[in-house]
């Protein structure tokens, strides 16, 4: 009996969090099982994944769009036709991208005319306008300032065939008064020089200052105007209107009929202004008298001469 029996179960022990569990995970939560990717991934940063006021929809459409490669559409009509989510949804949820600076979308216009919208996707909002303080604080330079960028020039306009002064007003006149049909057509007295011409090479093909006005501020884009005086010389040129057909030279008038007349001499009618002889009576009034005595018939005597 003073031996101790091998066989007896063990007394139980209690239950140990780094014994029972190797890994030392507990039983609730996320348990990662992650493998380091090393081709076709994209970094998305906690601040976004994790974000305290974004929607789950944001943030997955945000991830979405900075793995996508550089101009792919990510509109919304192109973004609903992709995900399940309609698009009032997918508008909601960019518009709270563009809040939180994850998105910017911009609208330009392009080298042909056309309004595009441009959007930017930023994985870490703020970056940029700490990099443009940075970039704005005054720097030690020993050099000069160089000279300040100048300002882009406009498009060529149309030149009229005879820039008369007179014609040249009336442009002026007309550009100057574009801002009472619309304010954001306010030019400057250089920008009006220059479109001047092209207005009179307009009013040079008989086009009334109404006319031309009317064609300068139909049809306006609705967002803002970056640059008018550009818009308004594209409009000049690609609108410039064909010349006149010239006018059909007036044909000499007809001579005046006049009425019959009664020959005082013959009796023969004929036209004349006034009444008198016809032409063969005023031309046997004309002839000499030495014609008619030659032309006269013989007596019937001999004159003798002694």
């Amino acid at each position: 009996m003073d031996t101790e029996n091998p066989s007896a179960p063990a007394r139980p022990q209690s239950r140990i969090r780094g014994k029972n569990h190797p890994d030392g995970q507990p039983f609730a939560g996320v348990v990662h099982d992650h493998v380091r990717h090393t081709e076709n991934f994209t970094v998305i940063g906690n601040d976004l994944a994790q974000h305290p006021e974004l929607s789950l929809l944001a943030i997955g459409l945000a991830c979405y769009i900075q793995s996508v490669r550089r101009g792919t559409a990510v509109d919304i009509k192109t973004l609903a036709a992709r995900f399940p989510e309609g698009p009032t949804r997918i508008a909601a949820a960019l518009r709270e991208l563009e809040t939180h600076g994850y998105l910017r979308r911009t609208r330009e216009r392009t080298s042909t005319g056309r309004i595009v919208t441009r959007t930017v996707s930023c994985n870490r909002p703020g970056h940029r306008g700490a990099r443009e303080q940075a970039a704005r604080r005054p720097a030690r330079r020993t050099a000069p300032d160089g000279p300040a960028p100048r300002k882009r020039r406009l498009p060529a306009v149309p030149q009229p065939s005879h820039p008369w002064p007179a014609l040249l007003q009336a442009a002026l006149d007309v550009l100057a008064g574009l801002r009472r049909h619309d304010p954001r057509l306010l030019l400057s007295a250089t920008d009006a020089e220059h479109l001047a011409p092209g207005v009179a090479a307009w009013l040079e093909r008989d086009l009334t200052p109404t006319a031309v006005r009317h064609a300068l501020t139909e049809n306006l884009p609705d967002e803002p105007l970056v640059r008018p005086a550009a818009l308004l010389a594209h409009r000049l040129t690609a609108q410039l209107p064909p010349p006149p057909p010239p006018r059909p030279s007036a044909a000499p008038a007809p001579d005046p009929r006049h009425p019959l007349r009664t020959c005082d001499g013959c009796d023969r009618a004929f036209r004349a202004p006034a009444p008198g002889r016809c032409r063969d009576c005023r031309g046997a009034d004309e002839v000499p008298e030495t014609s008619r005595e030659s032309a006269a018939p013989a007596r019937g005597y001999l004159e003798v001469r002694l």
